[in-house]
């Protein structure tokens, strides 16, 4: 796939998957309106939660066209597995991404909702990566992904990267 058809795929994906999840939903619990009884302090921490998580999220978008040369979406997924940034210390720092996103809007916003609808989204992302993801990567990648998933833990970030030996050198830095 062309650098440039997997970057408007990916952006289109951006918008459809997590752009739905982590800011339409949030959007339609809260109406983005402020509990007023909610600390400076926790709406703080929940900017700097959802914004740190935004950019993870879009290192991680990146990843797949420069290193996978593909879209995070199913229909146009990578050639390459992509182990490169965020992914050498976590294989979902998307979903991560996408969770922290919304519990950041819960602390900015004071919304218990969003805590349950953050619950919901851990619980079915959960069960679509161990169910449906990782067979596909399995099938896809074989070794390589087996070598992946026994040095990268899914949900719990490394504290140090994981550095494999890439086949191609150039396409993981």
């Amino acid at each position: 796939m062309k650098k440039s058809t997997a970057a408007l795929g990916s952006v289109a994906w951006f918008f459809l998957a997590p752009g739905i999840v982590a800011i339409i939903f949030p959007w339609l619990i809260t109406g983005w309106q402020f509990d007023n009884d909610v600390p400076d302090l926790l709406r703080i921490a929940g900017v700097a939660m959802a914004s740190t998580a935004l950019a993870t999220l879009i290192h991680a978008f990146d990843r797949f066209v420069a290193e996978g040369h593909g879209t995070p979406a199913p229909v146009a997924p990578p050639v390459n597995l992509v182990i490169g940034g965020p992914y050498r210390y976590v294989r979902n720092p998307m979903y991560l991404a996408v969770f922290s996103i919304i519990f950041g809007q819960a602390l900015i916003f004071g919304n218990c909702g969003l805590l349950w609808y953050g619950a919901l989204v851990i619980c079915a992302s959960v069960i679509f990566v161990h169910g449906v993801e990782e067979p596909i990567l399995r099938n896809q990648f074989g070794d390589e992904f087996d070598r992946y998933r026994h040095n990268v833990r899914a949900w719990l970030p490394r504290s140090r990267p994981w550095y494999a030996q890439p086949s191609n050198p150039e396409t993981h830095r």
